[in-house]
């Protein structure tokens, strides 16, 4: 069925992965499906592809990498890789380590990138809110952009709310994947 979002004239980009494109059949397949998959996901939120295709390598990488070994993944320049892989570093995504007698960086993904994400998640709305708070002390209480920041700081201050209570229930969550990789989860 055609996509009704998608204009019709545009020509497809055929190297583009496709959610019906048929699943790997083993691990040498794997990793070049599942990082084209990530840096498309990544990339469909405003974000590079290349920054995308570092971190879907990552996830699947047991070692910490080399940044001449992300360059070779991602297809990116040393210099695209260091300004990528700072950004990561900056929102928690990746870390960057060091092996010993060795001068050169290497990044990891810490087992749990996901719970430090909504730790990130939770500074960013604080600075938010506290953003949008002092724009209300400031600005005439009546007008469209009164209501904006009104409606800003009470969407942080609304999701601010559930932080715990996420954090709590993925902490409960994550310790029933314990066991659970005697049987993967399947779509």
């Amino acid at each position: 069925m055609p996509d009704p979002t998608r204009d019709a004239t545009a020509p497809r980009d055929d190297s583009a992965p496709r959610d019906d494109d048929p699943a790997p059949r083993d691990r040498a397949e794997l990793e070049p499906w599942f990082v084209d998959r990530y840096a498309q996901y990544w990339s469909s939120q405003g974000l590079s592809v290349i920054e995308g295709r570092m971190v879907g390598h990552l996830l699947l990488s047991d070692q910490p990498v080399s940044a001449d070994e992300l360059a070779k993944a991602s297809g990116a320049s040393r210099g695209s890789v260091s300004t990528y892989t700072r950004r990561l570093v900056e929102i928690g995504f990746v870390r960057r380590v060091r092996r010993p007698g060795d001068r050169s960086h290497y990044f990891v993904m810490d087992a749990d990138v996901w719970g430090g994400f909504l730790d990130n998640e939770h500074a960013y709305l604080v600075k938010q809110r506290e953003l949008a708070s002092t724009a209300l002390e400031l600005m005439p209480p009546s007008g469209p952009a009164h209501e904006r920041i009104r409606n800003m700081h009470g969407y942080m201050e609304w999701l601010l709310g559930y932080y715990g209570t996420l954090r709590s229930e993925w902490a409960r969550h994550k310790e029933g994947l314990a066991g659970a990789d005697e049987n993967p989860p399947r779509p």
